[in-house]
């Protein structure tokens, strides 16, 4: 509803359609029929429903209008592009009037999803929608309303990128509509599930089915293998109760079998693992995890084609399990050698007799168990001349390299309890350390620790415990020691569980690096040198206020605290604050110049100083209040005056005033009786008055007389009277 003042003609409202019964007064005026609008008159909002499907194009909302008479604007607009497409949307221009709402929402299948609305709205803004569709809305009930023009372009949506199956990966060929996702497992797992999906072409486009999963399988038969890897269900995790998984290894014929064992760990119970020579759980018995306590390093060797392994677990307890690798080899040759967490180079890959390998660890590993070097020997039964080793993560360490890793004990494995290694790190004199801390994921009473410098009793770096995100430091010395202690009662299980610290040499450098000038403003530093704990604070010039922090410290590891600030002109007054024992009234949100702000004390308080401050410009000097913040007193009210003592009364005080609040009794001397109230209050007001007149005393005198008189006859009669 609208009042539109003035006079306005019957046929102009007709022909507006604003014209409702018993909204407008008419009579005549002149030659014509005159209306006198002073009543409600309904009036329509600005009509743009709009459905777009070009490819692109522009938006103005609301559109341009010269009619004065909507009161309120609706606008709606759809753009729809071909299916497999989205649509783009920038923000060429926004004005927008206090109160005017816009949205844009993503439509699909009726259910719609907001992109943006007015509050981030600004020009050069790209919302992009998921689906074919979107919706822009535009709302005011201001008759001057705002307006924001679009530009709007169609574009090729896309499949998300699949999610990658754990202990697998996946591949992809395209994103867009036909595009293919390809799936694969590490080797010892199987693809459950679609090993290919396809990008679908739809308002937004999807993958044909769901990604699939990599499991490790109970068993399983494997024939004319050449190399590969068997887990036990769930590794490396736990695996369950109650198993019973035989596999059958089969090689070429003519072939033999080599397993190498990369982890077991079965429970304490009747948990067991079985290797038999043969096809069948009556073969020979090549290991049996009952009789042996330390596995074979150099692994087992069949006589024939074929292994047999048995899996085992009881009803109780349960461990990390099982992860065997196995290859076949032809006669004439030696089995491929096998380093886990390291590589080897050799003179000959078909591992014929006379082939020599050499090996070496993954950095952050030590060689440990075998022979650097082993060869292929005896043409009648070819075989490895020495065991190939073992690359294990250690507990402690001197290192000297320029670059390297620390890597917590057994990783990625979890490391052992009541642990504690150290670790020392050492460079060139004139050389610094950055450390890298990629992974910390210990427990909450495990300790990893840096020291700056080369033992235990150099200044610490950093003490960490639980998990963290990546980190770095940086030494003052060329040299760092790490140490790392572990809970005796601790309980990490599982891969990934430790830390992986990263080390390299750098150039020697003790200070921060040289923060520039900022506009408007100056700088001071605490010290001459920007070396740690250098303090930069940062001031801004009259009218200009900090944005950000104004003090920046050079930190332990030469970084600064925070961004470099910047000075802003000052738009607006700062909060002034509060006055106790007030409220205030304020213009409007923020404190612009021009805006006010009232404060209003509370009931029996009086306001000392100015009750309105208004915000306003002061030159260069930028905005201040006009006034300084008043005070909310107590109110004072003038004292009563002594109302004065009734005859033969007594008042409890003589002095001449009393404050509002105090009281006054009376008392009347003996023989008188008080008549009226005994206690007056001194009631506060302008001037303070008592609460009413101060009482009566009036005399007993004669009827004291009279009882003294009977009194004093009747024993005079007593007296006189003879006994009888």
């Amino acid at each position: 509803m609208q009042i539109l003042p003035g006079i306005c003609t019957l046929d102009t409202l007709e022909r507006l359609g604003l014209l409702t019964a018993g909204g407008a007064g008419c009579g005549e005026e002149g030659s014509g029929i005159s209306c006198y609008c002073y009543s409600a008159v309904v009036v329509p909002a600005v009509p743009c429903q709009l459905n777009l499907t070009g490819p692109e194009g522009y938006i103005e909302a609301p559109p341009h209008t010269n009619s004065a008479f909507y009161s309120t604007t609706d606008c709606n607009y759809i753009v729809t592009v071909y299916t497999g497409y989205g649509v783009e949307v920038q923000v060429m221009n926004v004005n927008l009037s206090e109160g005017d709402k816009v949205v844009f929402e993503d439509v699909l299948n009726s259910e719609n999803t907001v992109l943006a609305n007015e509050s981030i709205l600004m020009r050069g803004l790209v919302v992009r929608s998921h689906s074919n569709q979107i919706s822009i809305r535009f709302h005011s009930i201001n008759p001057q309303a705002g307006a924001v023009l679009v530009r709007y372009q169609a574009f090729v949506l896309s499949c998300v990128f699949p999610k990658q199956p754990l202990y697998g990966d996946v591949s992809v060929s395209s994103l867009h509509s036909g595009g293919q996702a390809f799936f694969s497992c590490l080797t010892g797992y199987k693809l459950q599930g679609s090993s290919v999906l396809t990008c679908r072409n739809s308002s937004t486009p999807y993958w044909s089915g769901k990604e699939p999963k990599c499991l490790a399988a109970c068993g399983g038969l494997v024939r004319n293998i050449t190399v590969g890897r068997i887990v036990s269900p769930g590794f490396p995790s736990n695996y369950s109760n109650n198993l019973t998984c035989h596999w059958l290894l089969e090689a070429p014929e003519g072939q033999r079998l080599h397993i190498h064992f990369e982890k077991v760990a079965l429970a304490e119970d009747d948990d067991r693992l079985l290797i038999k020579n043969g096809n069948s759980i009556n073969a020979a018995v090549l290991y049996d995890s009952y009789e042996v306590e330390y596995l074979p390093n150099e692994g087992l060797l069949s006589t024939s084609r074929q292994l047999f392994i048995e899996l085992t677990t009881d009803a109780t307890g349960t461990s990390t399990g099982i992860a065997i690798r196995y290859q076949a080899f032809a006669a004439g040759h030696c089995y491929e050698p096998f380093v886990k967490y390291g590589n080897m180079t050799s003179t000959d890959n078909t591992w014929s007799v006379g082939a020599v390998v050499e090996f070496a660890c993954d950095p952050g590993y030590t060689l440990e168990q075998g022979s650097v070097t082993i060869e292929c020997m005896d043409p009648n039964n070819p075989q490895w001349n020495e065991t190939e080793p073992a690359c294990r993560a250690v507990c402690s360490g001197e290192i000297t390299d320029s670059a390297g890793v620390v890597l917590s004990p057994n990783w990625p494995e979890s490391y052992d309890k009541g642990q504690d290694c150290i670790w020392g790190i050492h460079v060139e004199e004139d050389k610094r350390i950055m450390l890298d801390i990629q992974v910390l994921n210990i427990g909450k009473n495990d300790l990893l620790t840096f020291y700056d410098g080369d033992d235990l009793t150099a200044k610490l770096l950093g003490q960490y415990g639980g998990s963290k995100s990546r980190f770095k430091l940086y030494t003052s010395t060329a040299d760092v020691t790490i140490q790392f202690q572990s809970d005796p009662a601790t309980n990490v299980y599982g891969y990934g569980n430790g830390f992986v610290v990263h080390f390299f040499e750098v150039a020697r450098n003790d200070t921060c690096p040289e923060l520039p000038e900022i506009s408007n403003g100056w700088k001071s530093t605490s010290h001459p040198e920007l070396v740690q704990g250098t303090v930069v604070t940062y001031q801004c010039y009259p009218g200009y206020q900090v944005v950000g922090s104004e003090l920046l410290m050079c930190q332990w590891d030469l970084t600064w605290s925070g961004d470099l600030p910047s000075c802003e002109r000052v738009v607006s007054c700062a909060d002034p604050g509060k006055v106790e024992h007030s409220r205030r009234v304020l213009s409007g949100t923020h404190f612009t110049i021009g805006s006010t702000i009232q404060y209003i004390c509370d009931k029996g308080f009086t306001l000392s100083g100015n009750s309105l401050l208004t915000c306003f410009s002061r030159g260069s000097s930028g905005p201040r209040w006009s006034q300084k913040l008043p005070r909310c007193l107590p109110e004072t009210f003038e004292p009563c005056n002594h109302p004065g003592t009734p005859t033969y009364g007594m008042p409890s005080s003589n002095k001449l005033h009393f404050q509002a609040g105090e009281t006054l009794h009376y008392s009347c001397q003996t023989g008188h009786q008080l008549l009226g109230e005994p206690l007056l209050y001194c009631v506060p007001g302008h001037p303070s008055q008592w609460s009413g007149l101060p009482p009566v005393c009036k005399g007993r005198k004669l009827q004291h007389m009279k009882k003294n008189c009977c009194s004093s006859l009747e024993a005079k009669i007593t007296k006189e009277q003879p006994l009888p």
